[in-house]
C-alpha cells in the first residue's frame, strides 16, 4: 500500500484518480482550495464519492499558500504527488491571465520545493495539449517545438514544464509530465465543449459554435486518463507523455454523436473563432504505449453515452450549472 498526495482532489481528472489510487488500495491525501472557478456544487458531488473511503483524507488547500501547503503536508511521507491542481481552459486565461500563472506555476514550484525537500521519490505532473499551438505537424509528438503557445494557460503549464525539468536536473527528482488531450467524461467540467454541448441540447438552448464547428479534437475519455496517470508512477527518471485517443473528431461530429444519443435536433449559433483555440489537435501516443503499456480503451460512442446518462441522472441540478462564458 502506498501513500499518495494528490492536489486538484476535487476536479474532473483529480477527483477520479484518486478514487481509481484509492480502490487499488492505496492512502491518498487530497488537496483543493474548492474554488469558484466553475460551480462548486459539481466539486462536492465529487467530493461525496471519495469521502466514504477509509484510505481518504482531504484537506482544504491552496497550493500557491507555502505555508498551508507546508502545514497540510505535516510529516506524512508521499511516495508519490500527482500534481492535478490548475486553473484550466483557454478562453478565461485571456481574461485572468494572472490567476493561472499564480496557480500553475507558483503552485508547481511549491509542490516540487516540497518534494525536493522531503525526498518525494515520484511527481507526476498533468500539462496539456494546447502547449502544441497552431504550427506543428499532427499528429502531435512529445519532441514538437512548444515554443510558441497560444493562450496564457498553455504558456503558463509550459512555464510549469520547464520548471519540473530544472527540478530533475538540479535534483534528481523522477518527474513524468503528461499532456491531456480534450479529456471528457461524466460530471466534467462546464466550461469544456460536451458538458456544455449536452446541456444545451436536453434543455433546448442554443448551441453556440465557436467557428465553423470543423475543429477536431483528440476527444479522450476521463477513466483512460486516470489509468494512464496512475501507470506514470513508475520510475521513469524525466519523461514527457502524451495521453490522448489517436482518434481526432470535429465538433459537429460529435454534435451529431450527441443528437443521436440524446433524441434531440441541437440549435447551432456560429460564432466567430475563439482566440487563443488551436484548430485541431491529435496525440501521437507511442511512447504512451512504450513507457506506460498505455493505450486508449473507450470508443468515443461509449463514453459519450456515459455522459449523457451521467447528465439524464442529475439533470434537476446539472441543468442549472452556468455554462456561459
Amino acid at each position: 500500500m502506498a501513500e499518495y498526495l494528490v492536489t486538484g482532489a476535487a476536479g474532473f481528472i483529480g477527483a477520479a484518480l484518486a478514487e481509481r489510487l484509492l480502490d487499488d488500495g492505496h492512502r491518498v491525501t487530497g488537496f483543493d482550495n474548492l474554488n469558484d472557478a466553475y460551480d462548486p456544487r459539481l466539486k462536492e458531488w465529487r467530493l461525496a464519492r471519495l469521502r466514504p473511503h477509509p484510505g481518504f483524507l482531504f484537506q482544504p488547500v491552496d497550493i500557491t499558500d507555502r505555508q498551508a501547503l507546508a502545514a497540510a503536508l505535516g510529516a506524512t511521507r508521499f511516495d508519490a504527488i500527482f500534481n492535478l491542481a490548475a486553473r484550466a481552459g483557454v478562453r478565461p486565461s485571456l481574461r485572468k491571465p494572472e490567476i493561472y500563472f499564480e496557480t500553475n506555476v507558483d503552485g508547481a514550484l511549491n509542490l516540487l520545493e516540497a518534494a525536493r525537500t522531503r525526498g518525494v521519490p515520484k511527481f507526476v505532473q498533468a500539462s496539456t495539449s494546447s502547449l502544441y499551438g497552431a504550427h506543428n505537424l499532427r499528429p502531435f509528438s512529445e519532441t514538437a517545438d512548444i515554443s510558441r503557445p497560444l493562450s496564457p494557460y498553455a504558456a503558463s503549464k509550459g512555464a510549469a514544464e520547464l520548471l519540473c525539468h530544472s527540478y530533475h536536473h538540479l535534483h534528481g527528482l523522477d518527474i513524468t509530465i503528461l499532456r491531456y488531450f480534450t479529456v471528457y467524461g461524466p460530471a466534467g467540467r462546464p466550461d469544456m465543449s460536451l458538458f456544455r454541448f449536452i446541456q444545451w441540447i436536453c434543455e433546448d438552448r442554443p448551441l453556440l459554435l465557436y467557428g465553423d464547428g470543423r475543429q477536431e479534437r483528440d476527444f479522450t475519455y476521463r477513466d483512460d486518463i486516470v489509468a494512464g496517470t496512475a501507470a506514470a508512477v513508475r520510475p521513469l527518471g524525466f519523461e514527457v507523455i502524451n495521453l490522448g485517443s489517436d482518434q481526432p473528431t470535429s465538433l459537429l461530429d460529435v454534435i451529431g454523436r450527441l443528437e443521436g444519443l440524446l433524441g434531440r435536433r441541437a440549435r447551432l449559433e456560429f460564432r466567430d473563432e475563439a482566440p487563443g483555440d488551436v484548430r485541431a489537435t491529435w496525440a501521437d501516443i507511442t511512447r504512451a504505449r512504450a513507457r506506460l503499456d498505455w493505450s486508449p480503451a473507450t470508443r468515443l460512442d461509449d463514453g459519450l453515452s456515459r455522459c449523457v446518462e451521467w447528465y439524464r441522472a442529475e439533470q434537476a441540478w446539472a441543468k442549472t450549472i452556468d455554462t456561459t462564458d
